[in-house]
C-alpha cells in the first residue's frame, strides 16, 4: 500500500531530541529555557476565563462559515482598542493559525505553486505547505543591529509559480517586524507581481520596548490576510481559535471572502463554546498580556545586561516577541552546544532549528521564569568560558 509523499514521514530522530528524552526518562533535573506554553510558565489566569465557558449557548449548534457574528465583532473591537478599524465582515475564524495557513494555501495555490517565507523563522511552513502539495521558497532576513528583509533574495525567490509572501511580525524567533518603509515596499512588490501578503501577527501584543508593532490590517494596496489568535492574544493555546482579517482592494476582498467562506463552510472546525466565550476571553486576556509583557521585557533586558561587551555570549537585538537569540563562540557546533548543555541540565534550541544559515546561535524563551533563566544562563556562560 502506498502513502502520500507530501512529507518525509521517515525523518530520523535528531540527537538533541533523543538526549532530551533520555534525560527526562531518567528523572534527571532540567532547566527548560525553551518554554513557549504560557499555561505552564507560572502566570496567574483570572477566574473570568473559566466563567466564560459557562455560557448556556454552548449547548446550541448554530454553525456560521466565517464564525459567529458576536465572535467576529469581538475581534473587530480587539483591533479598535489598538487603533485599527476592522469591520466584522472582514474577519473569518479558524481553529488555529495552522489551520488558517492551510485554508489560505488552499485558497491561493494549485498543487506545485509556491509560497515565499522568511528565513530564519519558525519551522512550520514547510510542513503546512507540504500537506497542501505546495512548495516553500525562502527569502532571507539579514541582521545589522536589527533584522530586515533582504530584498534581493525576495526578488530571486519570486518565480512564476509564486502566489503569496508570508511575513511574520514579530518574527519567531528574531523578534523583528516590518518598518513603515519595508511595509510600503512589500505592498508595491506584491502588487507588481500579483502576489498576496500573509501577515502573521500573533505576537503583536508583545513589544520589548515601549513601542507598538504596526499591523498590515489597514493597508489597502495589496491583497492581504492578517492572522491573529487566542494562543498569544490571551495566553490560551488550548482554546484553538484564530482569525483571518482580509484587507486590500475592495473588489478582490469581496471575492476572496466568498471563496474563503466556502472553504470554512466545508470544515466548520471552530467549536461553539470558544466562539461564545471569545468576547470574555479577549477581555480576560488583558491581565495575561500584562504579566507576559512584564516578564519578557525584564528577562530580555536582564539577558542584555548579563551578556555585556566582555561576554563570550552575545544577545542579538530584538524588538518584540517571546524569544531571544544568543550568539555563542564557534568552538562547537550548535548541536554540540545543545548536547553539552543538556549534560549540565539545561535545554536550549539550536539556531538551525529555525533555519539560521550560519553558526553558532542558540534560542531561548523569554517566558522562562526569571530564576530558571538566570541559573540556566550561568551554566551556559560557564560552558562558554570552559
Amino acid at each position: 500500500m502506498r502513502f502520500s509523499s507530501r512529507l518525509p514521514w521517515t525523518a530520523a530522530v535528531n540527537r538533541i531530541w533523543q538526549a532530551l528524552e533520555d534525560r527526562r526518562k531518567a528523572g534527571l533535573p532540567l532547566l527548560d529555557l525553551t518554554q513557549s506554553n504560557p499555561t505552564r510558565a507560572g502566570f496567574l489566569y483570572p477566574d473570568a476565563v473559566r466563567a466564560a465557558l459557562a455560557d448556556p449557548r454552548v449547548l446550541i449548534y448554530d454553525p456560521a462559515p466565517a464564525g459567529s457574528r458576536e465572535a467576529r465583532e469581538a475581534v473587530a473591537r480587539w483591533y479598535l482598542e489598538r487603533g485599527y478599524h476592522v469591520e466584522p465582515d472582514q474577519v473569518v475564524l479558524a481553529s488555529g493559525t495552522s489551520e488558517a495557513y492551510a485554508w489560505l494555501f488552499k485558497l491561493l495555490c494549485d498543487p506545485g505553486d509556491e509560497i515565499l517565507a522568511p528565513r530564519p523563522s519558525y519551522p512550520l511552513f514547510d510542513f503546512l505547505a507540504g500537506l497542501e502539495a505546495v512548495r516553500i521558497r525562502h527569502y532571507s532576513l539579514r541582521y545589522d543591529s536589527r533584522w530586515s528583509v533582504d530584498w534581493e533574495t525576495l526578488m530571486e525567490a519570486a518565480g512564476p509559480r509564486a502566489r503569496a509572501v508570508v511575513v511574520v511580525q514579530p518574527n519567531n524567533p528574531t523578534g523583528s517586524f516590518l518598518s513603515p518603509e519595508e511595509a510600503e515596499r512589500l505592498a508595491e512588490f506584491c502588487v507588481g507581481r500579483e502576489l498576496a501578503i500573509i501577515s502573521d501577527e500573533v505576537f503583536a501584543d508583545y513589544p520589548l520596548e515601549a513601542v507598538s508593532v504596526p499591523s498590515l490590517c489597514i493597508q489597502d494596496r495589496a491583497p492581504c490576510f492578517v492572522l491573529g489568535g487566542l494562543s498569544k492574544a490571551a495566553g490560551l493555546p488550548q482554546m484553538k481559535l484564530s482569525w483571518i482579517v482580509l484587507t486590500g482592494p475592495a473588489t478582490w476582498r469581496a471575492e476572496a471572502l466568498r471563496r474563503l467562506e466556502l472553504i470554512a463552510d466545508t470544515y466548520l472546525s471552530v467549536g461553539t463554546p470558544v466562539q461564545c466565550a471569545l468576547p470574555a476571553l479577549l477581555d480576560a486576556g488583558k491581565s495575561l498580556r500584562d504579566q507576559i509583557r512584564q516578564r519578557i521585557r525584564e528577562n530580555y533586558h536582564w539577558l542584555r545586561s548579563r551578556c555585556g561587551e566582555n561576554s563570550a555570549v552575545t544577545v542579538l537585538g530584538a524588538e518584540a516577541g517571546w524569544y531571544a537569540i544568543l550568539r555563542v563562540p564557534r568552538v562547537r557546533s550548535e548541536e554540540q552546544w545543545c548536547l553539552e548543555l543538556l549534560d549540565r541540565g539545561v535545554f536550549v534550541q539550536p539556531g538551525y532549528f529555525y533555519d539560521f544559515t550560519g553558526e553558532a546561535y542558540l534560542v531561548v524563551s523569554l517566558l522562562t521564569p526569571p530564576e530558571e533563566l538566570a541559573e540556566g544562563m550561568e551554566r551556559l556562560l560557564d560552558l562558554a568560558a570552559a
